[in-house]
Protein backbone atom coordinates (compact mmCIF):
# COMPACT_ATOMS: atom_id res chain seq x y z
CA UNK A 1 0.00 0.00 0.00
CA UNK A 2 1.27 3.42 -0.96
CA UNK A 3 1.80 5.80 1.69
CA UNK A 4 1.14 9.78 1.19
CA UNK A 5 4.39 12.15 1.10
CA UNK A 6 4.73 15.31 3.08
CA UNK A 7 7.11 17.39 4.46
CA UNK A 8 6.91 18.84 7.86
CA UNK A 9 9.15 22.05 8.54
CA UNK A 10 9.80 21.86 13.07
CA UNK A 11 12.55 22.38 14.72
CA UNK A 12 14.29 19.56 16.05
CA UNK A 13 13.40 19.25 19.42
CA UNK A 14 13.67 16.39 22.08
CA UNK A 15 10.08 15.61 21.86
CA UNK A 16 10.13 15.60 18.07
CA UNK A 17 13.43 14.32 17.38
CA UNK A 18 11.88 10.66 17.06
CA UNK A 19 10.02 12.00 13.90
CA UNK A 20 13.28 13.53 12.23
CA UNK A 21 15.11 9.79 13.41
CA UNK A 22 12.25 7.62 11.92
CA UNK A 23 11.41 5.89 15.46
CA UNK A 24 8.11 7.06 15.02
CA UNK A 25 6.29 7.27 12.01
CA UNK A 26 3.09 8.51 10.99
CA UNK A 27 0.15 5.96 10.21
CA UNK A 28 0.06 6.05 6.18
CA UNK A 29 2.13 9.00 6.20
CA UNK A 30 5.79 8.58 4.60
CA UNK A 31 7.04 11.88 5.91
CA UNK A 32 10.28 14.07 5.09
CA UNK A 33 11.35 16.39 8.12
CA UNK A 34 13.07 19.68 7.76
CA UNK A 35 14.73 20.94 10.91
CA UNK A 36 14.71 24.97 10.25
CA UNK A 37 14.85 27.58 12.84
CA UNK A 38 11.34 28.58 14.23
CA UNK A 39 11.68 31.93 12.03
CA UNK A 40 12.28 30.53 9.14
CA UNK A 41 9.36 28.37 9.30
CA UNK A 42 7.26 30.63 9.87
CA UNK A 43 8.28 33.04 7.25
CA UNK A 44 7.97 30.37 4.63
CA UNK A 45 4.78 28.89 5.56
CA UNK A 46 3.17 32.49 5.99
CA UNK A 47 4.19 33.88 3.06
CA UNK A 48 4.56 30.80 0.42
CA UNK A 49 2.76 27.62 2.04
CA UNK A 50 5.77 25.74 0.84
CA UNK A 51 5.31 23.12 3.61
CA UNK A 52 2.48 20.60 3.98
CA UNK A 53 2.61 20.33 7.47
CA UNK A 54 4.36 23.30 10.03
CA UNK A 55 5.27 24.38 13.57
CA UNK A 56 3.31 27.71 13.46
CA UNK A 57 3.35 30.48 15.85
CA UNK A 58 0.06 30.28 17.81
CA UNK A 59 -0.72 34.18 17.59
CA UNK A 60 0.14 33.55 13.83
CA UNK A 61 -2.03 31.18 13.57
CA UNK A 62 -5.03 32.44 15.03
CA UNK A 63 -4.63 35.78 12.95
CA UNK A 64 -4.91 34.04 10.16
CA UNK A 65 -8.09 32.33 10.65
CA UNK A 66 -9.35 35.69 9.95
CA UNK A 67 -8.52 35.09 6.39
CA UNK A 68 -11.35 34.70 3.86
CA UNK A 69 -10.10 31.14 3.25
CA UNK A 70 -8.02 30.14 6.43
CA UNK A 71 -5.01 28.44 5.18
CA UNK A 72 -3.91 26.16 7.53
CA UNK A 73 -5.86 24.19 10.14
CA UNK A 74 -3.86 23.19 13.09
CA UNK A 75 -3.55 19.85 15.49
CA UNK A 76 -3.63 20.06 19.19
CA UNK A 77 0.50 19.75 19.54
CA UNK A 78 2.27 22.39 21.36
CA UNK A 79 6.35 22.07 20.54
CA UNK A 80 7.02 25.34 22.22
CA UNK A 81 5.96 26.74 25.43
CA UNK A 82 7.55 29.28 27.52
CA UNK A 83 7.14 30.88 30.54
CA UNK A 84 8.35 34.65 29.50
CA UNK A 85 8.69 36.98 32.45
CA UNK A 86 12.45 36.43 31.88
CA UNK A 87 12.39 37.97 28.25
CA UNK A 88 11.40 41.61 29.11
CA UNK A 89 14.83 43.50 29.03
CA UNK A 90 15.01 46.89 29.73
CA UNK A 91 17.52 49.81 29.29
CA UNK A 92 19.52 50.14 32.95
CA UNK A 93 19.21 53.80 32.98
CA UNK A 94 15.63 54.39 32.33
CA UNK A 95 14.12 53.94 35.23
CA UNK A 96 12.33 51.26 35.07
CA UNK A 97 12.39 49.41 38.35
CA UNK A 98 8.76 47.42 38.67
CA UNK A 99 6.59 46.47 35.76
CA UNK A 100 3.97 49.65 36.70
CA UNK A 101 7.09 51.55 35.29
CA UNK A 102 6.88 51.06 31.49
CA UNK A 103 3.45 52.65 31.57
CA UNK A 104 3.98 55.65 29.00
CA UNK A 105 6.99 54.12 27.83
CA UNK A 106 8.40 53.16 24.13
CA UNK A 107 8.86 49.16 24.03
CA UNK A 108 10.61 47.36 21.16
CA UNK A 109 9.22 43.90 19.87
CA UNK A 110 10.11 42.26 16.62
CA UNK A 111 6.74 41.98 15.31
CA UNK A 112 3.65 43.01 17.23
CA UNK A 113 1.57 39.79 16.79
CA UNK A 114 4.49 37.74 17.57
CA UNK A 115 3.24 35.29 20.36
CA UNK A 116 5.40 36.16 22.97
CA UNK A 117 4.99 40.00 23.06
CA UNK A 118 1.34 38.65 23.31
CA UNK A 119 1.52 36.86 26.26
CA UNK A 120 4.38 39.54 27.91
CA UNK A 121 1.85 41.99 27.57
CA UNK A 122 -1.38 39.68 28.89
CA UNK A 123 1.03 38.84 31.97
CA UNK A 124 1.60 42.71 32.62
CA UNK A 125 -1.59 44.06 31.80
CA UNK A 126 -3.69 41.31 33.84
CA UNK A 127 -0.98 41.19 36.66
CA UNK A 128 1.04 44.48 37.23
CA UNK A 129 -0.82 47.10 35.85
CA UNK A 130 0.15 47.80 32.64
CA UNK A 131 -2.47 48.04 30.01
CA UNK A 132 -1.24 47.26 26.46
CA UNK A 133 -2.55 50.72 25.10
CA UNK A 134 -0.31 52.14 28.03
CA UNK A 135 2.98 52.11 25.99
CA UNK A 136 4.50 53.08 22.55
CA UNK A 137 5.17 49.95 20.45
CA UNK A 138 8.29 49.97 18.04
CA UNK A 139 8.68 46.99 15.67
CA UNK A 140 11.79 45.40 13.23
CA UNK A 141 14.72 43.34 13.28
CA UNK A 142 16.11 42.31 17.08
CA UNK A 143 19.97 41.95 15.17
CA UNK A 144 19.34 42.65 11.62
CA UNK A 145 17.69 46.03 10.34
CA UNK A 146 14.29 45.39 8.12
CA UNK A 147 12.35 42.61 9.54
CA UNK A 148 8.59 42.96 8.95
CA UNK A 149 5.52 41.64 10.46
CA UNK A 150 4.74 38.79 8.70
CA UNK A 151 1.00 39.29 8.67
CA UNK A 152 -0.83 42.60 7.46
CA UNK A 153 -2.95 43.99 10.84
CA UNK A 154 -5.55 45.83 11.19
CA UNK A 155 -4.88 47.22 14.72
CA UNK A 156 -7.45 49.42 16.73
CA UNK A 157 -6.22 54.00 17.11
CA UNK A 158 -5.61 53.57 20.57
CA UNK A 159 -2.82 50.82 20.47
CA UNK A 160 0.47 52.26 18.85
CA UNK A 161 2.53 50.73 16.63
CA UNK A 162 5.14 52.11 14.27
CA UNK A 163 8.36 50.82 12.39
CA UNK A 164 12.08 51.89 13.25
CA UNK A 165 14.22 52.81 10.76
CA UNK A 166 15.82 50.94 7.54
CA UNK A 167 19.21 50.67 9.22
CA UNK A 168 18.04 50.31 12.99
CA UNK A 169 17.90 47.62 15.31
CA UNK A 170 16.31 46.97 18.31
CA UNK A 171 19.02 45.24 20.61
CA UNK A 172 21.03 48.11 19.61
CA UNK A 173 18.21 50.89 20.40
CA UNK A 174 17.84 48.80 23.60
CA UNK A 175 21.73 49.41 24.64
CA UNK A 176 21.80 53.27 23.81
CA UNK A 177 18.38 54.07 25.51
CA UNK A 178 16.59 55.18 22.23
CA UNK A 179 13.99 52.32 23.27
CA UNK A 180 13.48 52.21 27.30
CA UNK A 181 12.45 48.26 27.12
CA UNK A 182 12.18 45.23 25.04
CA UNK A 183 9.82 42.37 24.78
CA UNK A 184 11.45 39.18 22.75
CA UNK A 185 11.87 35.74 22.65
CA UNK A 186 15.50 35.75 21.69
CA UNK A 187 17.91 37.17 24.25
CA UNK A 188 19.70 40.35 22.74
CA UNK A 189 23.40 40.38 21.91
CA UNK A 190 22.89 43.75 24.15
CA UNK A 191 22.51 41.65 27.62
CA UNK A 192 24.73 38.82 26.47
CA UNK A 193 27.73 41.91 25.99
CA UNK A 194 27.47 42.04 29.84
CA UNK A 195 28.19 46.00 30.13
CA UNK A 196 25.28 46.25 32.33
CA UNK A 197 23.76 48.71 29.94
CA UNK A 198 20.36 45.82 29.49
CA UNK A 199 19.01 44.17 32.21
CA UNK A 200 16.11 41.87 32.80
CA UNK A 201 13.32 43.42 34.43
CA UNK A 202 12.67 40.15 36.17
CA UNK A 203 16.08 39.29 37.70
CA UNK A 204 15.05 36.45 39.52
CA UNK A 205 12.36 35.62 37.19
CA UNK A 206 12.46 31.44 38.18
CA UNK A 207 10.76 32.50 41.15
CA UNK A 208 8.52 34.83 39.39
CA UNK A 209 7.62 32.15 36.87
CA UNK A 210 6.86 29.60 39.39
CA UNK A 211 4.69 32.34 41.21
CA UNK A 212 2.73 32.84 38.12
CA UNK A 213 2.52 29.38 37.71
CA UNK A 214 1.01 28.46 40.75
CA UNK A 215 -1.52 31.47 40.49
CA UNK A 216 -2.76 30.92 36.88
CA UNK A 217 -1.83 27.12 36.47
CA UNK A 218 -0.91 28.13 32.88
CA UNK A 219 2.56 27.23 31.46
CA UNK A 220 2.25 30.02 27.83
CA UNK A 221 1.81 27.94 24.50
CA UNK A 222 4.27 30.00 22.19
CA UNK A 223 3.53 27.33 18.86
CA UNK A 224 1.45 24.48 17.32
CA UNK A 225 1.19 22.53 14.26
CA UNK A 226 -0.75 23.59 11.26
CA UNK A 227 -1.62 21.76 8.10
CA UNK A 228 -2.43 23.01 4.59
CA UNK A 229 -5.76 23.36 4.80
CA UNK A 230 -6.19 22.26 1.34
CA UNK A 231 -3.95 18.85 2.01
CA UNK A 232 -6.46 18.34 5.51
CA UNK A 233 -9.48 18.81 3.07
CA UNK A 234 -8.29 16.09 0.46
CA UNK A 235 -7.11 13.66 3.24
CA UNK A 236 -8.81 14.52 6.55
CA UNK A 237 -7.59 11.17 8.15
CA UNK A 238 -4.11 12.63 8.53
CA UNK A 239 -4.73 14.98 11.15
CA UNK A 240 -5.34 11.96 13.74
CA UNK A 241 -2.61 9.92 12.44
CA UNK A 242 0.05 13.42 12.47
CA UNK A 243 -1.22 13.86 16.60
CA UNK A 244 -0.75 10.53 17.29
CA UNK A 245 2.68 10.25 15.95
CA UNK A 246 3.88 13.86 17.76
CA UNK A 247 2.44 12.24 20.96
CA UNK A 248 4.47 9.93 20.56
CA UNK A 249 7.18 11.21 20.05
CA UNK A 250 7.04 13.26 23.24
CA UNK A 251 6.46 10.00 25.35
CA UNK A 252 10.03 8.81 23.86
CA UNK A 253 11.56 12.36 25.38
CA UNK A 254 9.41 12.12 28.59
CA UNK A 255 11.02 8.77 28.77
CA UNK A 256 14.72 9.99 28.16
CA UNK A 257 14.49 12.06 30.99
CA UNK A 258 13.61 9.19 33.21
CA UNK A 259 17.08 7.44 32.79
CA UNK A 260 19.72 7.68 35.65
CA UNK A 261 21.81 4.90 34.34
CA UNK A 262 23.01 7.83 32.25
CA UNK A 263 22.20 11.29 31.45
CA UNK A 264 21.05 12.02 27.59
CA UNK A 265 20.82 15.28 28.10
CA UNK A 266 23.82 17.11 29.29
CA UNK A 267 22.48 19.00 32.52
CA UNK A 268 24.54 17.47 35.59
CA UNK A 269 21.35 17.70 37.74
CA UNK A 270 18.95 16.61 35.54
CA UNK A 271 17.49 14.28 37.58
CA UNK A 272 16.81 16.76 40.10
CA UNK A 273 15.16 19.29 38.24
CA UNK A 274 12.16 16.34 36.40
CA UNK A 275 11.83 15.31 40.00
CA UNK A 276 10.72 19.07 41.13
CA UNK A 277 9.03 20.09 37.81
CA UNK A 278 7.45 16.83 38.63
CA UNK A 279 5.82 17.85 42.00
CA UNK A 280 5.51 21.37 40.72
CA UNK A 281 3.69 20.64 36.65
CA UNK A 282 2.46 17.13 37.35
CA UNK A 283 4.06 14.10 35.63
CA UNK A 284 2.57 15.63 32.41
CA UNK A 285 4.01 18.80 32.39
CA UNK A 286 3.88 19.39 29.11
CA UNK A 287 0.45 18.61 27.54
CA UNK A 288 -0.49 17.95 24.28
CA UNK A 289 -4.33 17.76 23.33
CA UNK A 290 -7.22 20.30 23.82
CA UNK A 291 -8.77 19.70 27.50
CA UNK A 292 -5.57 20.33 29.42
CA UNK A 293 -4.72 23.00 27.62
CA UNK A 294 -8.16 24.62 27.41
CA UNK A 295 -7.94 27.90 30.17
CA UNK A 296 -4.24 28.57 28.80
CA UNK A 297 -5.34 28.76 25.06
CA UNK A 298 -8.53 30.69 26.34
CA UNK A 299 -6.11 33.40 27.95
CA UNK A 300 -3.73 33.59 25.02
CA UNK A 301 -7.21 33.80 22.39
CA UNK A 302 -8.40 36.59 25.20
CA UNK A 303 -5.76 38.61 24.64
CA UNK A 304 -5.19 38.18 21.17
CA UNK A 305 -8.57 40.06 20.82
CA UNK A 306 -7.80 42.41 23.54
CA UNK A 307 -4.88 43.51 21.90
CA UNK A 308 -6.77 44.29 18.61
CA UNK A 309 -5.05 40.75 16.85
CA UNK A 310 -8.28 38.74 16.64
CA UNK A 311 -11.79 40.34 15.32
CA UNK A 312 -13.47 38.53 17.41
CA UNK A 313 -12.71 36.32 20.32
CA UNK A 314 -12.01 32.79 19.04
CA UNK A 315 -12.72 29.85 21.28
CA UNK A 316 -9.79 26.80 21.83
CA UNK A 317 -12.20 24.31 19.82
CA UNK A 318 -12.45 26.72 17.12
CA UNK A 319 -8.43 26.30 16.43
CA UNK A 320 -8.36 22.41 15.94
CA UNK A 321 -8.83 20.16 13.23
CA UNK A 322 -12.16 18.33 14.46
CA UNK A 323 -10.65 14.74 14.68
CA UNK A 324 -8.18 15.42 16.57
CA UNK A 325 -10.49 16.56 19.55
CA UNK A 326 -12.14 13.09 20.56
CA UNK A 327 -10.95 9.40 19.91
CA UNK A 328 -12.44 5.78 20.07
CA UNK A 329 -12.93 3.78 23.47
CA UNK A 330 -12.09 0.26 24.07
Amino acid sequence: MSTLALTLACWSYDRTRALFDGRVRPDGIDLTCLDLPVEETFFRMLRHQEFDVAEMSLSSYAVSLFADDPPFVAIPVFPSRFFRHSCIYVNAAAGIARPEDLVGRTVGTPEYQMTAPVWIRGILADAHGVPVDSVTYVTGGLEEPGRPEKLALDLPPNIRVRRIGPAETLSAMLATGDIDALYTARTPSSFHAGDGRVRRLFEDFPAVERAYFRRTRIFPIMHTVVIRRDIYRSHRWIAQSLYKAFAAAQREAYDDLAHTAALKTMLPWLTAHVEDTRREMGADFWPYGLAPNADTLATFLRYSHEQGLSRRRLSPDELFAPETLESFRI
